[in-house]
């Protein structure tokens, strides 16, 4: 497959499939994917490759095309959030993206500060909602349940409760590692 996109556009599909969870060798009519584009190829002497990839806009899966190759070809029809009221959309947007930086922050001082805090730049709400979904490790399903949604608000309010609930403990935890490497000779306290 890898040979095939790399001699056409540099894009690919991929699409949730657990096949545990299923009695279907292959993802469901309906299901939900994302257009990938190939960034940078580094070839490993055994044949496989690593690969960085950026998603470019989602799709829906219409039904399977036959094809020689061993990989499964679909058409597919490509879909994008809803248009929402911009009065309603930014503010949430900007709440959740400063939420963003500040636990991008506080795992920048867990980690020990190495390397150089990165500057993040605001982006537009859709791009925002899809930038901190990909950030964290949150649980395959629920990335699945926040791709099909086609409200960026509806997504937002989801990280932002999600967010809100891990901010302060990240925070919490920098300042006591930071406390830490000092063998606790600071004069703020910490209330538990």
């Amino acid at each position: 497959m890898l040979k095939d996109v790399e001699a056409t556009n540099h894009f690919f599909g991929v699409t949730l499939f657990n096949p545990s969870n299923s009695f279907i060798e292959r993802p469901a009519i309906g299901s939900i994917g994302c257009v990938a584009e190939i960034r940078d190829i580094q070839p490993l002497p055994d044949g496989r490759s690593n690969i960085v990839t950026i998603g470019l806009i989602r799709y829906r899966l219409l039904d399977y095309v036959e094809a020689d190759g061993p990989y499964l070809v679909g058409e597919v029809e490509f879909f994008e959030d809803e248009k929402e009221n911009a009065e309603i959309l930014n503010p949430i947007a900007d709440e959740v993206f400063m939420l963003f930086k500040r636990i991008a922050r506080a795992a920048h001082k867990l980690s020990g500060e190495r390397g150089v805090f990165p500057d993040i730049p605001q982006a537009e709400p859709e791009q925002v909602s899809f930038l901190v979904t990909g950030a964290f490790n949150l649980e395959t399903e629920l990335k699945y349940e926040l791709l099909e949604m086609r409200s960026t608000i509806e997504r937002l309010e989801r990280l932002k409760n999600i967010l809100l609930k891990t901010v302060d403990k990240m925070e919490a935890g920098a300042e006591i590692h930071k406390i830490s490497k000092t063998n606790g000779h600071s004069n703020r306290k910490i209330d538990f």
